[in-house]
């Protein structure tokens, strides 16, 4: 078990963000049928009141940055906690359709800031040697909290009661409020007191019960990067020639996490079992199912991360992504493989992104930047994340109907021998090492 148990309280409790994020995200898909019904929605205004959550996740990404490095990473935590509670209750009380974007774009804000605080915090709480599985706890906790939001749903709509939906939404108002309470407790981040604050004091007491046996080093280190930075350094510092290039790492991380086709494949995966001729009693195969594989590979990810190291799981899911993508394109280009086989084939893809990219993506972002920009680092890769999620959950199913669904999974494998080869000769590894001593 981890020996110090503060500083997994900590991590665990800033990686419940992450919870309420994946939670969030999913317990939608069990109400958004009743909305339509209800408030008699056009298709268009349909998609729209369900989408308007992610416009607010892109904004909130972007814009977590700044206050971030302004107030601390604390009290940001504290805010992401007031927004997912808002939204729960706003979203499950909402008389009509305007009030209920309102709140649904409220906890889009959330989930976009959660994704660049809470890895952020983590990384710079987290002692180097368990760093990245802490870190990627947040991960552990978004695809806990998609699979929770699964289960929920199901469960009360078993219950049948008037308006479910309603209860779909605002039981998401009990892990909004403890985390809320939890985050309350959680000590200022060491190395943004000393960075922005220049508090070696508290920073000092913070150290010494996070990661008691390297204090003064860790001082040091962050004294030193320090020293060498600009006083004041802000967003559009990520394009400087000096910090160029930990900004296109994080930017093309996000990128190819999203090239590997994950977010196409969890939002339509109903619709390419269909294409594939695969009846819709596979629907819970579809949910349920890409949930439980998916909590059990991040597990193993949580599980290698710190010592395979980031690069090697990148390796490892980049060949599942090769193997899975080619075999769902080769069971689409005609009778080469039988249908059936197509679930099988998208666990396989589910596992080898939980594993790879779905475990290091926050851990690494987080890692690359110098302290004083690490939150607009962590902003600008999250940006990129959502930003080509949004993109890509748009446009596939006309790719898809345009183009046929072997085309667009030949293109998401050839996305992943490029990001394959990117991790092998340019990727570096940040295994192990003090954040000041990643260059």
């Amino acid at each position: 078990m981890f020996k110090n148990s503060y500083v997994f309280f900590i991590s665990l409790t800033a990686a419940l963000g992450g919870f309420l994020f994946g939670f969030d995200t999913a317990v939608i898909s069990g109400a958004e049928q009743a909305i339509q019904e209800i408030w008699r929605l056009s298709d268009w205004m349909h998609g729209f009141s369900i989408a308007v959550a992610l416009y607010g996740t892109v904004i909130g990404a972007l814009a977590a940055g700044y206050p971030a490095n302004r107030f601390g990473r604390k009290p940001m935590l504290l805010l992401i906690g007031v927004l997912y509670t808002a939204s729960a209750m706003g979203s499950a009380l909402a008389p009509e359709v305007n009030s209920f974007m309102f709140f649904r774009f409220l906890g889009g804000l959330g989930v976009g800031a959660s994704s660049v605080i809470a890895p952020m915090y983590i990384s710079e709480i987290a002692p180097a040697g368990k760093r990245g599985m802490l870190v990627a706890l947040f991960q552990f906790n978004v695809v806990l909290g998609i699979l929770i939001a699964y289960f929920s749903n199901y469960l009360i709509a078993l219950a049948d009661l008037d308006s479910s939906w309603r209860w779909m939404l605002g039981v998401e108002i009990i892990p909004a409020v403890l985390y809320s309470l939890l985050s309350i407790r959680l000590p200022r981040s060491p190395r943004w007191l000393i960075a922005n604050q220049n508090d070696y004091e508290e920073a000092r007491v913070v150290l010494t019960r996070t990661d008691p046996e390297n204090v003064d080093r860790i001082i040091q280190n962050i004294e030193k990067e320090k020293a060498k930075m600009e006083r004041k350094e802000g967003f559009f510092a990520l394009f400087k020639k000096k910090y160029f290039k930990f900004t296109l790492m994080a930017i093309l991380i996000a990128f190819f996490n999203q090239l590997s086709g994950i977010n196409a494949i969890i939002y339509f995966a109903p619709r390419i079992f269909e294409s594939a001729g695969i009846s819709t009693e596979n629907g819970l195969l579809s949910t349920m199912g890409i949930g439980f594989i998916n909590v059990i590979a991040t597990m193993v990810g949580l599980y290698l991360i710190d010592r395979m190291g980031r690069k090697f799981l990148l390796y490892l899911g980049s060949a599942g992504y090769l193997i899975s993508l080619s075999l769902m394109a080769i069971s689409f280009s005609g009778n080469i493989i039988p249908s059936n086989l197509l679930p099988f084939f998208v666990f396989l893809f589910i596992a080898a992104h939980a594993v790879g990219s779905g475990s290091i993506i926050w851990a690494f972002i987080a890692e690359i930047f110098p302290n004083k920009l690490r939150a607009h680092g962590q902003s600008m890769g999250s940006f990129t994340h959502w930003l080509f999620a949004a993109i890509i959950a748009n446009i596939f199913p006309y790719f898809a109907s345009t183009f046929g669904s072997s085309v667009i999974f030949w293109f998401f494998a050839a996305m992943m021998l490029i990001q394959l080869l990117w991790a092998i000769f340019i990727m570096p590894e940040t295994k192990g090492r003090e954040l000041e001593e990643i260059k």
